[in-house]
């Protein structure tokens, strides 16, 4: 019997992003099946305490920076903190500042596994050097591997100081796997290591029966429509997108995302509850009931590749398109990828483009059991 290593996951602070909280769970849920014991440390951005401070936004001019309360915070995130309490119960203790971090070394893991969510995007990580495992340096008789690992974007945002740290951290790994294609060069040019791989998000290990099981163990009501809509950055064009995507697939356009985004409109007593997140799990029942779905979100796409969903995915530069080319290059499907100021004569054909899905699944197929036989081997 092989041994059942204790295994620290490092990844993005777990907020209220359904795609950060799911890909958390997945590798979580795979790596147990191996055999192992998953942690998740419960990184958080190093804000005030009990405080959240948000750009605030009125028809696009920014009006300044917002604090949220704790207490309305809290309502804000009731049901994706109720999900994360359920299905990823299993995390440290909350670690605030880079120097709590090296109190992990009193855990005496086996091994730390560095990924996914754009974790190694020094823009988007508390701290980028802790996800090159600076606080455990010293430690011997360790395992250092990153799955899936995303830079987020192809062009290098690290500081001169920032590559020559990271870059001496990670000849410690093992083992180096990335999410996007360019991430691979990345490695190579700008810290030394040529061995790097391309592998799947950690969402993608687990078969979409593993997520309609959740769906149907909460008992989750059928969606409200058959256009799922899943558009983080709002705009106008995007919009005149789906209108009319609505109007010639002859569907019904539905969300599930809070009333109100942040920054819209100051967050009182009286309107908090239109700030609320629905729970993560009436996310997932969405790609049950829809027949298409328009989202400018890389797991937005992730998640329409996987439960075989016709599917329009809008560029998304500020969030970073190496994301999106590398997913959609990955299953042959470019050609679903639009940016939002396209004309709509490309709406007309992608719609009508089918999918081959059998192809899809055989590729999926096919790199989960390379993902999978990455953790093996590197965790044996």
């Amino acid at each position: 019997m092989k041994n059942s290593l204790k295994i620290a996951i490092l990844t993005q602070p777990l907020h209220d992003n359904y795609g950060g909280l799911l890909q958390a769970y997945a590798l979580k849920e795979v790596l147990n099946t191996l055999g192992h014991e998953a942690i998740i440390i419960d990184r958080r951005g190093g804000k005030p305490k009990g405080l959240r401070k948000i750009a605030s936004r009125v028809k696009g001019k920014l009006l300044g920076r917002e604090v949220i309360s704790k207490r309305h915070q809290d309502i804000i995130s009731k049901e994706t903190i109720s999900f994360r309490e359920k299905y990823i119960p299993n995390l440290s203790e909350v670690i605030e500042d880079n120097q709590g971090m090296y109190k992990l070394n009193n855990m005496n893991f086996d091994a730390y596994i560095v990924g996914s969510d754009q974790c190694w995007r020094p823009k988007y990580s508390p701290y980028i050097r802790n996800y090159f495992l600076d606080f455990a340096k010293e430690k011997s008789n360790i395992k250092r591997l990153s799955f899936a690992a995303s830079f987020g974007v192809s062009d290098w945002e690290f500081t001169d100081e920032e590559t020559q740290d990271c870059k001496e951290l990670l000849q410690r790994f093992d083992a180096i796997s990335v999410r996007e294609k360019s991430g691979i060069d990345l490695v190579k040019k700008h810290l030394g290591r040529n061995d790097a791989v391309h592998l799947i998000d950690p969402t993608m290990l687990l078969a979409t029966d593993d997520y309609k099981k959740i769906a149907a163990q909460e008992k989750t009501k059928p969606s409200d429509g058959n256009l799922k809509v899943y558009v983080l950055d709002k705009s106008d064009s995007k919009m005149r997108i789906i209108r009319d995507a609505e109007k010639k697939l002859g569907l019904k356009m539905f969300e599930v995302l809070p009333k109100k985004r942040l920054g819209s409109e100051p967050v009182t007593n009286q309107n908090v509850t239109d700030f609320a997140y629905p729970n993560p799990v009436e996310w997932l029942r969405a790609y049950q009931d829809a027949k298409f779905v328009i989202t400018d979100s890389f797991h937005g796409t992730a998640f329409s590749i996987m439960f075989n969903v016709p599917f329009i995915s809008i560029g998304n530069p500020k969030r970073g398109m190496a994301r999106f080319e590398s997913l959609l290059g990955m299953f042959d499907l470019e050609d679903r990828l639009i940016s939002d100021d396209l004309e709509h004569v490309k709406i007309d054909t992608i719609i009508n483009n089918k999918i081959n899905w059998d192809k899809v699944n055989q590729i999926l197929d096919k790199e989960k059991i390379k993902a999978l036989d990455f953790l093996k081997s590197n965790l044996d």
